[in-house]
């Protein structure tokens, strides 16, 4: 499966971002689907996943209450909705896909830059 991800940009803190991931030669529907982040100088991290269904979800503590993953298995699309942005939310994000359900992340997108001002 191949995965795009696109969405990011430049918000005040405060602002909001919607991440698209979007899916090609091969159904999401078997993947649990997540997004990370990596920022300037640290190692990438975990920010949100979903399960197959879209049944479970589960998040960072530090964007828990502030993002939204989602996923539409019908259009190969995932999303992060992102409110309540933080300088400290900057970074590059990629989606990303487990085959295996063990977060094993086999899959990975480009990545999409997100910045935050103060």
């Amino acid at each position: 499966v191949q995965l795009q991800a696109s969405g990011g940009g430049l918000v005040q803190a405060g602002g909001s971002l919607r991440l698209l991931c979007a899916a090609s030669g091969r159904t999401i529907s078997i993947y649990k689907m997540g997004w990370f982040r990596q920022a300037p100088g640290k190692e990438r991290e975990f920010v949100a996943t979903i399960t197959q269904s879209g049944g479970r979800t589960s998040y960072a503590d530090s964007v828990k209450g502030r993002f939204t993953i989602s996923r539409d298995n019908a259009k190969n699309m995932v999303y992060l909705q992102m409110n309540s942005l933080k300088p400290e939310d900057t970074g590059v994000y990629y989606c990303a896909a487990d085959r295996t359900g063990s977060s094993s992340w086999d899959y990975w997108g480009q990545g999409t830059q997100v910045t935050v001002s103060s």
